[in-house]
């Protein structure tokens, strides 16, 4: 493993982090690392991009990611820090992974999320975007634009299924706050 993603890993794993119940009443702040050791259920966030002619940019994933390394993700986001609301770390996560910053962001529902790899709360938004991507290397390895309407998923790819999810529930309009 490259000397820079073992730095960004070990970054990663010290960051403080909110934890919350099956309810989504914040508990407490722990680092990130022994979250899922612990057995405890973060906040996050997903950030679906489309651009004005309402194709979605999905991303993979970097090797090197703790969780669905290589996978195909349509949401950009991420674990939400100590002392940040979901809309905070949603601006935040969306400027680091993909170089989007001042863009208006729509706030759609939160849902809970739980497999054998993880559980989390999570808040999703949407954005329109036409502007560049700038890939953060650590987190990101390439990208496309897929019409989310049809058929996109490709043989032999594994997408993240917690922004898969999320995806589902937003085409199918759900709400719940």
């Amino acid at each position: 493993m490259d000397p820079r993603d073992r730095a960004h890993l070990a970054a990663s794993a010290a960051e403080q982090v909110i934890h919350v119940d099956e309810n989504d009443q914040p508990l407490g702040v722990t680092a990130r690392g022994g979250m899922h050791a612990k057995g405890l259920i973060p906040r996050c966030t997903f950030i679906l991009v489309y651009n004005s002619g309402g194709e979605l940019c999905i991303h993979r994933r970097s090797p090197c990611k703790r969780l669905y390394p290589g996978f195909w993700d349509v949401a950009a986001g991420g674990v939400v820090a100590a002392g940040e609301t979901y809309r905070q770390s949603a601006e935040r996560e969306l400027g680091e992974e993909l170089g989007i910053v001042g863009v208006e962001l729509q706030r759609h529902f939160r849902f809970f999320y739980q497999s054998e790899q993880s559980r989390l709360w999570g808040c999703v938004f949407s954005c329109t975007w036409d502007g560049p991507i700038i890939m953060q290397p650590e987190e990101v390895v390439a990208v496309r634009w897929i019409n989310p309407g049809k058929a996109w998923q490709r043989d032999g790819e594994s997408y993240a299924p917690d922004s898969l999810q999320a995806l589902e529930l937003q085409l199918a309009g759900y709400v719940n706050d």
